[in-house]
Protein backbone atom coordinates (compact mmCIF):
# COMPACT_ATOMS: atom_id res chain seq x y z
CA UNK A 1 0.00 0.00 0.00
CA UNK A 2 1.70 3.16 -1.27
CA UNK A 3 1.30 5.98 0.98
CA UNK A 4 -0.36 9.99 0.57
CA UNK A 5 1.88 11.71 -1.00
CA UNK A 6 1.33 15.59 0.94
CA UNK A 7 3.22 16.96 -1.56
CA UNK A 8 0.40 15.67 -4.38
CA UNK A 9 -2.46 16.55 -1.75
CA UNK A 10 -1.63 20.30 -1.11
CA UNK A 11 -1.52 20.59 -5.06
CA UNK A 12 -5.22 19.00 -4.70
CA UNK A 13 -5.94 21.17 -1.61
CA UNK A 14 -4.66 24.76 -4.24
CA UNK A 15 -6.03 23.45 -7.06
CA UNK A 16 -9.85 22.60 -5.62
CA UNK A 17 -9.67 25.95 -3.59
CA UNK A 18 -8.24 28.53 -6.49
CA UNK A 19 -10.74 26.97 -8.93
CA UNK A 20 -13.90 26.59 -6.74
CA UNK A 21 -13.25 30.39 -6.11
CA UNK A 22 -12.68 31.37 -10.05
CA UNK A 23 -15.63 29.36 -11.55
CA UNK A 24 -17.37 30.85 -8.58
CA UNK A 25 -16.46 34.67 -10.12
CA UNK A 26 -17.14 33.67 -13.65
CA UNK A 27 -20.29 32.36 -13.07
CA UNK A 28 -21.15 35.34 -11.44
CA UNK A 29 -20.16 36.88 -15.19
CA UNK A 30 -21.94 34.23 -17.35
CA UNK A 31 -24.91 32.90 -15.65
CA UNK A 32 -25.50 35.86 -13.27
CA UNK A 33 -24.97 33.11 -10.11
CA UNK A 34 -23.81 34.50 -6.46
CA UNK A 35 -25.45 37.86 -7.06
CA UNK A 36 -23.26 38.59 -10.28
CA UNK A 37 -24.36 40.24 -13.61
CA UNK A 38 -24.57 37.31 -15.96
CA UNK A 39 -23.77 38.35 -19.56
CA UNK A 40 -25.91 41.02 -19.67
CA UNK A 41 -24.30 42.82 -16.62
CA UNK A 42 -21.03 42.03 -17.46
CA UNK A 43 -21.29 42.97 -20.87
CA UNK A 44 -22.11 46.59 -19.29
CA UNK A 45 -19.48 46.92 -17.29
CA UNK A 46 -17.10 45.57 -19.70
CA UNK A 47 -18.14 48.26 -21.76
CA UNK A 48 -17.55 51.17 -18.73
CA UNK A 49 -14.37 49.52 -17.97
CA UNK A 50 -13.37 50.21 -21.61
CA UNK A 51 -12.94 46.72 -23.16
CA UNK A 52 -14.18 46.60 -26.29
CA UNK A 53 -16.07 44.28 -27.84
CA UNK A 54 -18.17 44.47 -24.40
CA UNK A 55 -19.67 41.03 -24.95
CA UNK A 56 -16.77 39.16 -26.33
CA UNK A 57 -14.47 40.42 -23.16
CA UNK A 58 -17.47 39.65 -21.20
CA UNK A 59 -17.62 36.07 -22.34
CA UNK A 60 -13.95 35.54 -22.48
CA UNK A 61 -13.60 36.84 -18.65
CA UNK A 62 -16.33 34.59 -17.84
CA UNK A 63 -15.18 31.41 -19.64
CA UNK A 64 -11.49 32.12 -18.93
CA UNK A 65 -12.63 32.09 -14.76
CA UNK A 66 -15.31 29.20 -15.01
CA UNK A 67 -13.46 27.21 -17.49
CA UNK A 68 -10.22 27.50 -16.11
CA UNK A 69 -11.75 27.36 -12.37
CA UNK A 70 -13.51 23.83 -12.82
CA UNK A 71 -10.38 22.72 -15.20
CA UNK A 72 -8.08 23.55 -12.06
CA UNK A 73 -10.00 21.93 -9.38
CA UNK A 74 -10.40 18.81 -11.80
CA UNK A 75 -6.79 18.51 -12.63
CA UNK A 76 -7.59 18.46 -16.18
CA UNK A 77 -5.64 19.87 -19.07
CA UNK A 78 -3.85 21.94 -15.98
CA UNK A 79 -1.31 23.90 -18.38
CA UNK A 80 -4.06 25.37 -20.28
CA UNK A 81 -6.50 25.94 -17.44
CA UNK A 82 -3.68 27.80 -15.33
CA UNK A 83 -2.79 30.32 -18.59
CA UNK A 84 -6.51 30.93 -19.14
CA UNK A 85 -7.05 32.02 -15.47
CA UNK A 86 -4.14 33.76 -15.10
CA UNK A 87 -4.41 35.54 -19.21
CA UNK A 88 -8.27 36.63 -17.73
CA UNK A 89 -6.76 37.90 -14.24
CA UNK A 90 -3.84 39.78 -16.05
CA UNK A 91 -6.77 41.69 -17.50
CA UNK A 92 -8.37 42.12 -14.22
CA UNK A 93 -5.15 43.46 -12.21
CA UNK A 94 -4.97 46.55 -15.27
CA UNK A 95 -8.62 47.32 -14.48
CA UNK A 96 -8.05 47.85 -11.13
CA UNK A 97 -4.27 49.28 -11.57
CA UNK A 98 -4.93 52.37 -10.87
CA UNK A 99 -6.17 52.27 -7.37
CA UNK A 100 -3.25 51.03 -5.83
CA UNK A 101 -2.17 47.67 -5.00
CA UNK A 102 -4.17 46.71 -1.64
CA UNK A 103 -7.48 45.08 -2.32
CA UNK A 104 -9.13 47.23 0.73
CA UNK A 105 -8.68 50.39 -1.86
CA UNK A 106 -10.09 49.15 -4.89
CA UNK A 107 -6.26 47.72 -5.80
CA UNK A 108 -5.17 44.54 -7.98
CA UNK A 109 -3.99 42.53 -5.01
CA UNK A 110 -6.69 39.92 -5.12
CA UNK A 111 -6.86 39.20 -8.72
CA UNK A 112 -3.00 39.19 -9.07
CA UNK A 113 -2.90 36.20 -6.47
CA UNK A 114 -5.51 34.49 -8.31
CA UNK A 115 -3.26 34.98 -11.37
CA UNK A 116 0.14 34.20 -9.66
CA UNK A 117 -1.66 30.86 -8.34
CA UNK A 118 -3.53 29.80 -11.54
CA UNK A 119 0.28 30.64 -13.38
CA UNK A 120 2.01 28.51 -10.78
CA UNK A 121 -0.69 25.24 -10.83
CA UNK A 122 -0.22 25.64 -14.35
CA UNK A 123 3.09 25.50 -14.86
CA UNK A 124 3.88 22.93 -11.74
CA UNK A 125 0.76 20.20 -13.06
CA UNK A 126 -1.62 18.62 -10.89
CA UNK A 127 0.19 16.34 -9.21
CA UNK A 128 -0.95 12.53 -8.51
CA UNK A 129 -4.64 13.36 -7.61
CA UNK A 130 -5.58 14.65 -10.92
CA UNK A 131 -7.39 14.18 -13.62
CA UNK A 132 -4.38 14.71 -15.77
CA UNK A 133 -3.08 11.59 -13.80
CA UNK A 134 -5.66 9.58 -14.53
CA UNK A 135 -5.51 10.21 -18.28
CA UNK A 136 -1.40 9.89 -17.93
CA UNK A 137 -1.09 13.39 -18.80
CA UNK A 138 -2.06 13.29 -22.17
CA UNK A 139 -2.92 17.42 -21.85
CA UNK A 140 -0.24 18.26 -19.61
CA UNK A 141 3.09 17.99 -21.94
CA UNK A 142 5.96 20.35 -21.40
CA UNK A 143 5.19 21.71 -25.07
CA UNK A 144 1.45 22.50 -23.84
CA UNK A 145 3.00 24.52 -20.98
CA UNK A 146 4.70 26.64 -23.54
CA UNK A 147 2.01 26.96 -26.02
CA UNK A 148 -0.74 27.77 -23.72
CA UNK A 149 1.47 30.33 -21.70
CA UNK A 150 2.69 31.96 -24.94
CA UNK A 151 -0.86 32.15 -25.83
CA UNK A 152 -2.20 33.62 -23.16
CA UNK A 153 0.35 35.91 -22.63
CA UNK A 154 0.08 37.49 -26.37
CA UNK A 155 -3.86 37.67 -25.77
CA UNK A 156 -3.92 39.31 -22.53
CA UNK A 157 -1.29 41.73 -24.10
CA UNK A 158 -3.54 42.44 -27.03
CA UNK A 159 -6.60 42.99 -24.99
CA UNK A 160 -4.81 45.01 -22.20
CA UNK A 161 -2.99 46.86 -25.03
CA UNK A 162 -6.27 47.80 -26.99
CA UNK A 163 -8.25 49.17 -23.96
CA UNK A 164 -4.96 51.32 -22.94
CA UNK A 165 -4.67 52.61 -26.13
CA UNK A 166 -8.91 53.14 -26.04
CA UNK A 167 -8.81 55.32 -22.95
CA UNK A 168 -5.58 57.14 -23.61
CA UNK A 169 -7.35 58.32 -27.09
CA UNK A 170 -10.06 59.22 -25.16
CA UNK A 171 -8.00 60.96 -22.46
CA UNK A 172 -6.31 63.08 -25.45
CA UNK A 173 -8.91 66.01 -25.99
CA UNK A 174 -9.65 66.57 -22.45
CA UNK A 175 -5.64 67.22 -22.05
CA UNK A 176 -5.50 69.20 -25.41
CA UNK A 177 -8.21 71.51 -23.56
CA UNK A 178 -5.87 71.87 -20.43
Amino acid sequence: MSCINRRDLGLLVLRVGTGAVLAAHGSQKLGGWFGGGGIEGTTAAMEAMGFHPPKHSALAAGVGEAGGGVLLALGLATPAAGAAAAGTMAGAVAVHAPAGFFAMGGGYEYPAFLGFVAAAIGVTGAGRYSLDHATRHVLDQPWIVALAFAGSALAAASVVGRRAKAQAAQGDPADEGA
